[in-house]
């Protein structure tokens, strides 16, 4: 592959991690978002395919695992399989862009290891459980069981931190913004 450098955001749901993305695709063009292959439904009628994730049937993603065709790839929630296309980080390379990325925990590990010094590697993190609690209630589309599950699912994640290059703490949206913009913009002028 050839290629452009890689920015890794990897966080517990709920934590802030797209919302950052989404601000930093704004400020720096030379960016473009690495769209991930998805097993799960789409949430509602405004998740397009092409543009929110690649929505593949299991069959479809077990036949692109078959042929090499993921960077990474795991399954988060069972029967909910996530991956990196090698095909779309390929795309964004052709047009010119630097990959960014909103990926779980671990998939933010294995392409952290898969660019190494090629990739930024950012943990967003919340202040406590409780605050993560009540954001994941805010969204209005868990329901107890899955809240529980992806509140289960982020203390396993957290042990992850230390495999990544920087930490954000969330605790004030307009200064992870700034953060964020700060350590990005000097790891793309290096």
């Amino acid at each position: 592959m050839s290629s452009g450098k890689a920015i890794i955001f990897s966080a517990p749901s709920g934590s802030g991690k797209t919302t950052i993305v989404k601000h930093l695709i704004k400020q720096f063009p030379s960016l473009g978002f690495s769209i991930s292959a998805s097993t799960r439904d789409k949430r509602g009628r405004t998740e397009q395919n092409g543009k929110d994730y690649y929505f593949l049937s299991p069959e479809e993603f077990k036949q692109k695992i078959d042929t090499n065709a993921f960077i990474e790839w795991e399954e988060v929630y069972e029967g909910n399989f996530y991956g990196t296309l090698k095909e779309e980080i390929q795309r964004l390379w052709d047009e010119g862009k630097h990959v960014i990325f909103d990926v779980d925990v671990k998939g933010g590990v294995n392409l952290k290891n898969y660019f190494g010094e090629k990739a930024l590697a950012i943990y967003v993190k919340v202040p406590s459980l409780d605050v993560l609690k009540e954001r994941l209630k805010d969204r209005g589309t868990e329901t107890e069981e899955s809240l529980s599950r992806r509140l289960y699912k982020a203390k396993f994640e957290a042990t992850f931190e230390d495999q990544f290059d920087v930490t954000i703490l969330n605790d004030d949206m307009q200064k992870s913004f700034q953060t964020a913009e700060k350590l990005v913009g000097d790891f793309l002028s290096k």
